[in-house]
């Protein structure tokens, strides 16, 4: 593994300098817009495999066109890159981006291997550098207050967690249907609930069983579900999937109540969330003020980066290990059903 330069990027008190390495949708949709709304951060470059397509986004959002990925981080005048390419590309480009000394904001899933994840959030911390996964709902205050009323009992000994993330279809095209990508449900939509199971409930929960659904045409899965299993006999019952309805939405059972919540983890920035917490004695609802979660997110990295707070990563890396877990489970499944001929619905019986 090469060595992480002893020298980068120099420190200072202004904005973060920060390059974009890929002008994929997310960043051009979301992610830059919020950059532009955020003093806390610079845009210094933007890197694409065109240089045409570099130059059409920075003339839109500013910073340097750069043609290459490589060129853009050779830049000095770069501290921190921001990483929205396909998953499978992950692994590379956010270790070649450390190595060269760079703080990293990079899309979920951090990489599509537990092992890589590990890895490079190792690296990140040996080097002193901030890596960061965009899960941008967990920035969310609406999920903290969630937690606070868990912690304080609001609805007595949290028993369930039921989760759901589903998109409907994306056009033929899209590189969520590329397995060679990363593509898949899973990868996509399917990190969310158990991103939220951490958050929500602890990191002592494993996978207890699995099921995918895989389009034989594409090769990748388009849906699925997980049950987890943690401390105390809690559960959580998570879906994804993205032939589906949109929703995204969860809920905790409590041995005295339940707490909901709808539009949990895309909220737009207007959106006002309501909590509901049913008890006993009635039902309160909990109306928070709107909140720009990804706007948020580039305003943690970047105090994360000026505080140099580092990199933990145990989010990070016990995400990826279940979502191995998950992705084990649910082909082991699948193949069992196959080699038995029996439907779903008759497993489910026996």
């Amino acid at each position: 593994m090469p060595e992480v330069p002893a020298v980068r990027a120099a420190s200072h008190g202004g904005p973060v300098r920060l390059g974009v390495l890929g002008c994929a949708d997310i960043a051009v949709r979301r992610v830059l817009p919020a950059v532009t709304r955020t003093p806390e951060v610079s845009l210094t470059a933007v890197a694409s495999r065109s240089g045409d397509r570099a130059g059409a986004v920075a003339r839109r959002f500013g910073g340097d066109p750069v043609e290459g990925y490589d060129a853009l981080l050779e830049r000095p005048d770069v501290e921190a890159v921001y990483v929205p390419l396909p998953a499978a590309l992950h692994a590379r480009w956010v270790g070649r981006a450390l190595e060269a000394g760079k703080h990293v904001l990079a899309e979920k899933p951090l990489t599509t291997s537990a092992a890589e994840t590990a890895r490079l959030v190792r690296l990140a911390r040996e080097a002193g550098l901030v890596l960061m996964e965009n899960f941008m709902f967990v920035h969310h205050p609406q999920h903290h207050r969630v937690r606070r009323l868990l912690a304080d009992g609001a609805v007595g000994e949290p028993l369930v967690l039921s989760a759901a993330f589903t998109i409907p279809p994306r056009p033929a095209d899209d590189i969520r249907y590329r397995a060679d990508l990363g593509g898949g449900a899973l990868f996509d939509v399917g990190v969310y609930p158990l991103r939220a199971a951490l958050f929500l409930l602890g990191h002592g929960l494993e996978v207890a069983g699995a099921t995918l659904r895989t389009d034989p045409r594409l090769g990748v899965d388009v849906g699925g579900a997980a049950l987890l299993r943690g401390r105390n006999g809690v559960t959580a019952h998570l879906s994804f999937g993205m032939e589906h309805h949109y929703t995204s939405r969860y809920e905790v059972l409590g041995s005295a109540g339940r707490i909901s919540l709808d539009r949990a983890f895309t909220p737009p920035a207007d959106h006002r969330p309501a909590l509901v917490v049913e008890r006993p004695d009635g039902t309160e609802h909990l109306e928070l003020e709107p909140y720009d979660q990804c706007a948020g997110t580039v305003e943690a990295f970047a105090r994360a980066i000026r505080s140099g707070a580092g990199t933990s990563g145990d989010a990070t890396v016990r995400l990826a290990e279940l979502v191995a877990d998950v992705h084990r489970s649910g082909h082991a499944e699948r193949g069992r059903l196959h080699d038995r001929r029996v439907t779903p619905w008759e497993a489910m019986r026996q």
